[in-house]
């Protein structure tokens, strides 16, 4: 199982999530994403189902869209998605084994893909993925580093304010074992409320892998793969994405 709970940010400090990745910050990459379906697919109001939601950012700007589904291992950050994006249908459940027994158009894997950990992680998600697709279904999978591009030694700071809460947020990034398929962020929030300051300190362990590790073992799941430069945001995260279109079986 992925770790989740000592991720803090997903669980008791899931509040801070609106506040330090707001979700107009994801309204060009959703459009990135609204535009590859419809081109591989055509017009229409396409299903759309988001493994690993998080607090629903994304699909904040595809419900008008699509009919969405939405996924996700913590129960505090689906109710975050179900605030937000309160007419879609919402589980609680792991993107490498749920099974919803019903297919979609496309699937989206965002930035929750960073949280596959090693080879197999990824084979049970892309066949989670092809289990829920119509063949030439496409498979959108963002995740925010590879290793051709990853920034060892990475420190980035910066600050959010919503209301009367400001935050500062610095990640130190670093790869203790440059020899396994997993990279180390420490996230140090400085929370001021109401005249008081806390200081909370979370660390989330996330995979890295080659380029051609996430699409050769799309393509072992049955995807006819296409690797895309997504432009990066703000922090530098998510600049590649992974098209993956089921192959039909005969």
């Amino acid at each position: 199982m992925l770790e989740v709970r000592s991720i803090r940010l997903y669980y008791d400090l899931a509040y801070l999530w609106p506040i330090i990745s707001p979700p107009e910050e994801y309204g060009s990459e959703a459009r990135v994403f609204a535009d590859i379906v419809h081109d591989e697919l055509g017009p229409g109001r396409h299903r759309l189902l988001e493994l690993g939601v998080g607090g629903g950012h994304n699909l904040f700007h595809l419900t008008a869209g699509f009919e969405c589904t939405a996924v996700d291992l913590s129960p505090d950050m689906l109710a975050l998605s179900q605030g937000l994006n309160p007419g879609v249908e919402h589980h609680v459940g792991d993107m490498r084994s749920i099974r919803l027994d019903r297919v979609f158009d496309a699937v989206l894997v965002h930035d929750a893909a960073s949280y596959l950990l090693t080879e197999q992680d990824l084979q049970e998600t892309f066949a989670t993925a092809a289990a829920h697709l119509l063949p030439s279904g496409v498979l959108m999978v963002a995740p925010d580093w590879v290793q051709e591009t990853f920034p060892d030694g990475w420190v980035y700071d910066w600050d959010r304010k919503q209301g009367d809460i400001e935050v500062n947020i610095q990640e130190v990034m670093v790869d203790p074992d440059p020899a396994d398929t997993q990279v180390e962020s420490t996230y140090t929030y400085t929370i001021k409320k109401e005249g008081e300051t806390t200081v909370e300190v979370d660390t989330h362990i996330t995979g890295l892998f080659p380029l051609n590790t996430w699409s050769g073992l799309m393509g072992q799941a049955g995807f006819s793969v296409e690797v895309r430069p997504l432009p990066p945001n703000e922090g530098g995260y998510g600049s590649w994405l992974f098209i993956g279109l089921l192959r039909e079986t005969i």
